[in-house]
């Protein structure tokens, strides 16, 4: 009789949910996942995990994985071949494009796969198509991170590691909910709190971050950029600023110094008395070491890269850039955001951040690839190829993403996705998206396949194949490979993971140092890493930003209402946000057991006052309706939300984002997820 515990195999690799990139190691037995360890070495969670990473193994072996191609003839799926799917999209893709050009195609990259895929599709679209109609979901989450920060530093990435908070004097929170959105960075505030190292949280919600803050400010919704102006304001105003730094390393202060002399006093704007913004803007400004971490709460709003360039103009200001302890932190949201834009899955660029309209970055991945006209135009966004779909995007392609449930409007991207002539999804679970699709292809998840996933802090962690998929199920840069076999095109003969990120190192001077033999050790490595010596580089900025002329960029920013303000027929403005037990759109977590247990259902948080204005009991049922749709869930009564605000988590099918927004940021194209006016109805019982 076999040792039970001796027949028990522990694979390391990284955890599929947020962008902190937890290291763990999933228990394997018979084949099969049966349990997972904290990878104790990790420098990362040092051998935490958060209720997520500890039931990570749950859906792998789930019995409504898909496993086999399905293909909808009439109103209903069959099962096919590979060969027959394969074959037919090779056949709608090509027929698409010869028909109605480059732009009439559309694809949607995962950025909860690993990079791998990510780069393998991006490339297949760009090589067999010659289209750049390729976008990833960073654009609703961390689009606004990407453009403003490149605006601002020169790179669109977090300039500082999540451990470097200890190495603060000041830690300043803003719209960041770590506790719950990213529990082991999170953890990283705790343990800083424990040192003594005085924290500030900017929220309008009384957040479960919010509680372990030193000074919690409640502002009115999406009035950062005003809030932000009167702080720097007041900075300038007392000579507090960096002058030496200002004057060294950065530009534009002037423009600065003039747009925010109209911003001494905001609080008819923000809700925040002018002496509790000199008393947050002296102590930022005095610390000698302070750092800024943001969330969701800066970016999902029409004006998140002016939020973020606030964020980085007030980092310049004060000097706090490029050393330990200090620097503008972005908390990715899921596991492989960061990654997915690295690998060139965005419409502008290709692997790290080669600009497609620069014809010298087009003529190297020209000879890198074999091919020849390259696009040099800016395709559409995913929310743009969505208010296209039908016209001019006849076909799309989207891998690992659920857009009827995470996506802005449902109602609209129903319809909008009805409009296709063809459509492929590409995922592990049948999701709410998949009913529209014409072809569903079983992937591998995480556990079934060797990868990287690229964290919020730039370190690029190894994902190591455990157990096989399911059923037919494949690997998804497979598919790629199979799919450009079919087209006659070359350079994609990859038989592993390590064989596609040789492909990507050879074309991205970023990463060609990160080899996988790099990414053995704990620490792995953080891109820029250009030579196989290097060390890889944890902190940005050290001594010349990573714009061309070396110097960081201030901007003049005027505060912009939001989109949709609350009025007399929709007199409350509705916030969205994360809970801890869930992630995005559910596909996993809700076939875990206990996470089901604890949020089994939608909630929304109501105002004590408001509850009792309308006859609202705490556990009630509600309906909440926007000018776009309408959802009836659970109130939970509490004053952690303001008078006239509401807060809904993201999670739920038929939920949050039924009512919200499409409304775009001009220049990241992120739709406003964050604010929207609603109102509340009561339901009366039959």
């Amino acid at each position: 009789m076999s040792n039970a515990i001796t027949d028990l195999n522990y694979v390391a690799t990284t955890c599929p949910y947020c962008g902190v990139g937890c290291g763990l190691n999933l228990v394997v037995q018979d084949g099969k996942c049966v349990g997972v360890e904290p990878y104790k070495r990790s420098p990362i969670n040092e051998g935490k995990l958060c209720p997520k990473g500890a039931t990570c193994w749950e859906p792998v072996h789930s019995p409504d994985r898909l496993t086999k191609p399905l293909i909808k003839k009439g109103d209903k799926f069959e099962e096919a071949s590979w060969d027959e799917a394969l074959d037919l999209i090779a056949k709608k893709f090509r027929e698409t494009s010869d028909k109605f050009g480059p732009r009439s195609l559309g694809f949607q990259v995962s950025c909860r796969t690993v990079n791998e895929d990510c780069y393998a599709m991006q490339k297949w679209a760009r090589v067999a198509f010659r289209t750049n109609n390729i976008d990833n979901c960073a654009r609703i989450c961390h689009g606004p991170s990407v453009a403003g920060l490149s605006l601002s530093f020169g790179s669109g990435a977090a300039t500082n590691p999540f451990e470097d908070v200890l190495n603060s004097d000041l830690i300043v929170l803003w719209g960041s909910n770590a506790v719950e959105a990213h529990p082991l960075a999170g953890r990283r505030i705790m343990q800083a709190k424990k040192r003594g190292i005085p924290i500030i949280v900017i929220d309008p919600r009384y957040s479960a971050t919010a509680r372990l803050a030193d000074t919690w400010l409640r502002f009115n919704p999406s009035t950062h950029i005003a809030l932000a102006n009167s702080m720097m304001y007041w900075i300038i105003k007392e000579g507090l600023e960096d002058k030496e730094f200002i004057e060294k390393r950065t530009k534009g202060f002037e423009d600065l110094k003039k747009t925010v002399e109209k911003y001494a006093d905001v609080e008819k704007i923000t809700g925040v008395p002018t002496e509790k913004v000199k008393e947050i803007a002296r102590q930022y400004a005095n610390a000698k070491n302070a750092v800024i971490i943001y969330c969701l709460g800066i970016t999902e709003l029409t004006t998140g890269t002016d939020n973020v360039r606030s964020m980085g103009n007030l980092s310049m200001l004060t000097g706090n850039i490029g050393r330990p302890g200090v620097g503008v932190n972005p908390l990715r949201g899921q596991n492989n955001v960061q990654g997915a834009c690295d690998m060139g899955a965005y419409p502008n660029v290709f692997s790290g951040y080669q600009k497609c309209e620069a014809k010298e970055a087009r003529e190297k991945m020209e000879k890198a690839w074999g091919v020849t006209g390259l696009p040099d135009w800016y395709g559409a966004t995913l929310t743009e190829q969505i208010n296209q779909c039908g016209d001019p995007i006849k076909a799309m392609y989207i891998l690992g993403l659920n857009p009827v449930v995470s996506y802005p409007d449902s109602n609209h991207v129903k319809a909008s996705l009805d409009k296709l002539d063809f459509l492929v999804i590409q995922d592990i679970f049948w999701t709410e998206s998949c009913q529209y699709a014409d072809v569903v292809l079983p992937g591998a998840c995480f556990a079934e396949k060797d990868g990287t996933f690229t964290s919020g802090e730039r370190r690029i962690n190894r994902v190591r194949k455990a157990v096989d998929a399911p059923g037919e199920a494949k690997i998804d840069y497979m598919i790629f490979s199979e799919l450009a076999k079919k087209m006659g095109l070359k350079g994609f003969d990859w038989k592993t993971g390590e064989d596609v990120w040789n492909d990507i190192r050879a074309c991205t001077p970023s990463m060609f140092g990160a080899t996988y033999s790099k990414m053995e050790k704990p620490e792995s490595v953080h891109w820029p890493c250009p030579t196989i010596e290097h060390p890889g580089t944890p902190i940005l900025h050290k001594e010349k930003f990573a714009a061309a002329d070396g110097l960081g960029t201030f901007f003049g920013l005027e505060y912009h209402p939001p989109a949709e303000v609350a009025d007399a027929e929709y007199p409350y403005t509705l916030m969205t946000g994360r809970v801890i037990f869930h992630y995005h759109t559910r596909t996993q977590t809700d076939r875990c057991a206990i996470l089901h247990y604890e949020v089994p259902e939608s909630y929304i948080q109501i105002n004590t006052q408001d509850a009792k204005e309308l006859g609202i009991r705490n556990g009630e049922k509600i309906k909440v309706k926007s000018r776009r749709g309408e959802t009836i869930t659970k109130a939970r009564v509490t004053d952690d939300v303001a008078p006239k605000v509401l807060y809904m988590a993201m999670h739920f099918a038929e939920g949050a984002n039924n009512l919200t927004n499409t409304a775009l940021d001009p220049l990241s194209k992120m739709p406003e997820l964050k604010h929207c006016a609603v109102a509340v109805e009561k339901i009366k019982e039959a």
